[in-house]
């Protein structure tokens, strides 16, 4: 961290789950895969659901209002709301926006930002920046997805993976020598075909293999969800997932002997323990939760640290390292020696 800037820190964590589970038996009923076979080659148990009723912006809300009053803070106290997702409420105006009408927050500036799975990391990086320079001194950073929305319930390679949720933290000055140490990023728009939905300023002829059939009962093919090279992106993310976290140790002056828990992206069991034996990580220095939820994208490592904190594992003056990967291709590390 350069001499002369605001230590940042996370005072405070919330998360909302829907209260829908999916299991994969009920998956079974719905589409031609197995239990045994989402397992083995994912983790995944089971996933939550969002209600019919309920929008991106109201897991936000309830996430956000969860994780500042564990800080002790009151809406009126937050400068800035930055929400991660890939399933906004609307094009525009941002979930942001939606989230600071609904939670109370009357003083704060608010806007999204879109890096998928690895949307929180990127949040972490740009709201810390705020506190750092001295122009804010409470950040509210949300990742927040409704993916079921973005889902082919007929297609077993996708369906079986993600889940719905979001997770908050609140950024604040911290002591000195605490906080966050480093913070490593990257993207390769090369891999953008690899995982992926396509949108409203996206022409018809950009999307290829859409079918144009909106109907209810033909979701195949439609270039409104998610399609996803599998084999293309497990490769690249049990590369990226270790090399990422391995540089942004190094760059805080820390090794893996330092870390103390290592929470990456839930979204595959697979891919977890291929980062954490690139760090030499035991497992008991490392947070797996994806059994729960599947992939809730940028909410997936708020969600993770949250519980961990409920459980108790992550004290004051711990180093922790978080690290995502996602469509783009986008991913970002963090090591934050924790501050409260």
């Amino acid at each position: 961290m350069p001499v002369g800037n605001i230590p940042a820190g996370i005072a405070g964590t919330g998360i909302c789950l829907p209260e829908r589970v999916l299991t994969n038996q009920d998956l079974e009923k719905m589409v031609d895969t197995s239990d045994e076979w989402v397992r083995t080659r994912t983790g995944i148990i089971e996933r939550r659901i969002i209600d019919e009723t309920m929008a991106t912006s109201d897991l936000a809300v309830r996430a956000g209002e969860m994780a500042l009053e564990n800080a002790g803070l009151t809406p009126d106290s937050v400068d800035l709301i930055i929400v991660a997702t890939t399933t906004p409420d609307m094009y525009f105006p941002s979930t942001a926006c939606l989230v600071q009408e609904k939670i109370g927050a009357v003083k704060a500036a608010a806007f999204d930002i879109s890096a998928a799975c690895t949307g929180f990391i990127y949040a972490l990086a740009v709201g810390s920046q705020f506190i750092q320079t001295g122009m804010y001194k409470t950040v509210l950073i949300i990742g927040a997805e409704a993916l079921s929305r973005a889902i082919d319930w007929q297609d077993r390679n996708t369906c079986v993976l993600f889940g719905d949720g979001a997770g908050a933290a609140v950024l604040r000055p911290a002591e000195n020598g605490y906080g966050i140490g480093a913070i490593e990023m990257g993207a390769d728009g090369g891999g953008s075909d690899l995982l992926k939905v396509s949108a409203i300023g996206s022409p018809d002829y950009r999307r290829p293999g859409d079918t144009g059939d909106k109907s209810d009962n033909r979701r195949s093919g439609r270039a409104d969800y998610i399609q996803m090279s599998g084999p293309e992106v497990f490769k690249f993310a049990v590369r990226i997932m270790g090399e990422c976290a391995a540089k942004a140790v190094a760059k805080a002056g820390l090794t893996e002997r330092n870390i103390n828990l290592f929470i990456p992206h839930q979204a595959n069991i697979r891919i977890i323990r291929a980062a954490a034996k690139r760090l030499r990580l035991p497992e008991e220095k490392v947070y797996i939760n994806v059994a729960s939820y599947g992939n809730t994208s940028s909410a997936s490592i708020p969600v993770a640290l949250h519980e961990a904190l409920l459980e108790g594992k992550i004290v004051k003056g711990d180093n922790i390292v978080l690290v995502g990967f996602g469509a783009g291709l986008t991913w970002g590390a963090a090591v934050i020696k924790w501050a409260v």
